[in-house]
């Protein structure tokens, strides 16, 4: 592999050819690679690592270094190639990207392409060898994998007692009614202990098929399914969904009617959205030659939850920003952190006792021209062997209620704990 500093001594290359579209992704990236899976959008599943491209949290943006080293290697075929990865919660926290040796892409015609990146004395794998050998991939088509037995048994522990949570959600109310904050984002987590491995990759399986429509990531360990675009970026296009006033929804999904009306009549579920989409909206602002923000918010109803959401467009201004750049114009946002930015990041250092580590940070990829996708790391779990770690938030206004907010993150775990607990 290959960053930034080696880019003199080591030429990287990429060649891009067609591949089968009946190529299962997360198959590709299984428990060690990365993937990211949208329905509606460009997915893509990676093996190896040809570059490591630090992130920078810089006045030139973070981006540009990871642009410099997309822009150096050297590309033939219709398709670059892509960084992708997670970024910390923190922006102090080191981070980096991931520029794989193996990708492959999924367009929203359906059409699979498959990149090869590497130096010129890398291996003696052809790209026609990773072809074929990827295409004998195919679901119907693969052997079972050995992995090892699967978990059977599992222990799952809060790393807070609730009552103690509930002091904690009660003290960030009163310092928003006294001044001190408009909104903060408080976490919880909880840990899960099996009798055997957990995999990664089936866990991101899981989640595909229960969560359909969000879009579903493993990065090394960290895996979930977010329902929170923070930033895409399409030639001089830019959306931006920020999610934010939350209720439980019925199982069946029969009383979804009664959703938006319930939503838009509490002044707390309002209040806690305006922020997140006014700052978004902001952010944006600078970039942009147009930004069209919705006066009304939508009901944006995912599994056991149903969010106010509210989707941003605009037309970027020239010279353009990356996708990359304009995450570090966004995060971290009142949705995941609270505001006044800087306020609300050291009221969660002083009282919250979690490293939330990927948790709430930006994942997702951007490529050689700028164009990218960025999800908010949530509804997730950082997996590491037997154990799985889980966190989830709330926002914390005023009017917030301790008990409701503690049920609200009892929701919010379900998802991440079927698919890590599944038999």
């Amino acid at each position: 592999m290959t960053s930034l500093s080696r880019l003199s001594d080591v030429r990287l290359t990429a060649t891009t050819v067609p591949l089968d579209p009946d190529v299962d992704l997360a198959r590709v990236a299984g428990d060690h690679g990365t993937l990211w899976e949208r329905a509606d959008g460009i997915s893509l599943a990676g093996q190896g690592v040809a570059a490591r491209p630090p992130v920078s949290w810089d006045n030139d943006g973070p981006g540009h270094e990871v642009a410099a080293v997309l822009a150096a290697i050297e590309s033939e075929g219709p398709h670059q190639p892509v960084a992708l990865g997670a970024l910390p919660f923190l922006r102090s926290e080191r981070a980096h990207l991931v520029v794989p040796s193996v990708l492959v892409r999924r367009l929203v015609d359906g059409s699979c392409w498959l990149t090869v990146t590497g130096a010129d004395r890398d291996g003696d794998e052809t790209v026609d060898d990773i072809r074929r050998r990827l295409e004998a991939a195919r679901p119907e088509a693969a052997p079972t994998e050995a992995h090892g037995p699967e978990p059977r048994e599992y222990r799952i522990r809060s790393d807070i007692e609730r009552g103690a949570w509930c002091r904690l959600v009660a003290d960030a109310a009163a310092a928003v009614a006294a001044g001190r904050l408009a909104k903060v984002v408080l976490a919880r987590g909880v840990t899960v202990v099996a009798d055997q491995i957990i995999r990664p990759g089936q866990v991101a399986r899981r989640l595909k098929l229960s969560h359909p429509s969000c879009m579903v990531f493993s990065v090394d360990g960290f895996v979930g399914a977010s329902p929170e675009l923070l930033v895409e970026r399409n030639g001089v296009s830019v959306r931006s969904q920020p999610l934010a006033g939350t209720t439980a929804r019925p199982g069946s999904g029969d009383g979804d009617g009664e959703l938006g009306p319930r939503l838009l009549s509490s002044t707390k579920e309002r209040e806690e959205h305006r922020l997140a989409v006014d700052a978004v909206a902001a952010a944006l602002a600078p970039y942009c030659d147009e930004l069209t923000v919705p006066e009304v918010p939508g009901v944006v109803p995912i599994g056991t939850l149903a969010h106010l959401g509210s989707l941003i467009t605009g037309r970027l201004s020239q010279p353009l920003p990356t996708a990359l750049d304009l995450v570090g114009a966004i995060h971290p946002s009142p949705a995941v952190a609270g505001t006044p930015t800087a306020a609300a990041l050291q009221y969660i250092a002083d009282v919250e006792g979690l490293d939330r580590g990927h948790y709430a940070g930006p994942v997702g990829w951007v490529d050689a021209e700028g164009d990218g996708c960025w999800a908010l790391g949530i509804r997730s779990a950082h997996i590491d062997g037997r154990r799985a770690r889980l966190m989830a938030g709330v926002g914390i206004v005023a009017e917030s209620d301790p008990e409701t907010e503690l049920a609200e993150t009892d929701l919010k775990f379900q998802p991440m704990l079927a698919a890590v607990t599944r038999p």
